[in-house]
């Protein structure tokens, strides 16, 4: 098999899988019903967890007792929590932040 055909076969399984994925909750919940309550659970305590476990993901290795003690990350983290509360907007408050850090440690934390 050539690099083609495998790198269309990958392709293909990848949106065949995303649109699957993304059909099954209209084959599983009748439209004109509420969704059943611990769906409206998940959807409730499942966003602010995942960010959760992505900041400890993000911080884990961070050195506070080194240079720059964790300031960039930490002033990153604070800039995407407050665009958030202020703007209610994912994709605004990661890219920000994560431009900021990009900033911050090839710039100013060299």
């Amino acid at each position: 098999m050539n690099d083609f055909t495998q790198s269309l076969l990958i392709v293909i399984a990848a949106a065949l899988t995303t649109a699957f994925i993304r059909f099954i909750p209209f084959l599983l919940f009748d439209h004109g019903k509420e969704p059943p309550k611990w769906i409206k659970y998940l959807g409730d305590v499942l966003p602010p967890a995942i960010m959760s476990v992505l900041i400890i993901y993000c911080v884990r290795n961070v050195n506070f007792l080194a240079n720059p003690h964790g300031i960039p990350e930490l002033l990153c983290i604070a800039v995407a929590v407050c665009l958030h509360i202020w703007k209610s907007n994912v994709l605004l408050s990661i890219g920000v932040s994560t431009v900021l850090y990009m900033v911050l440690i090839q710039v100013v934390f060299v």
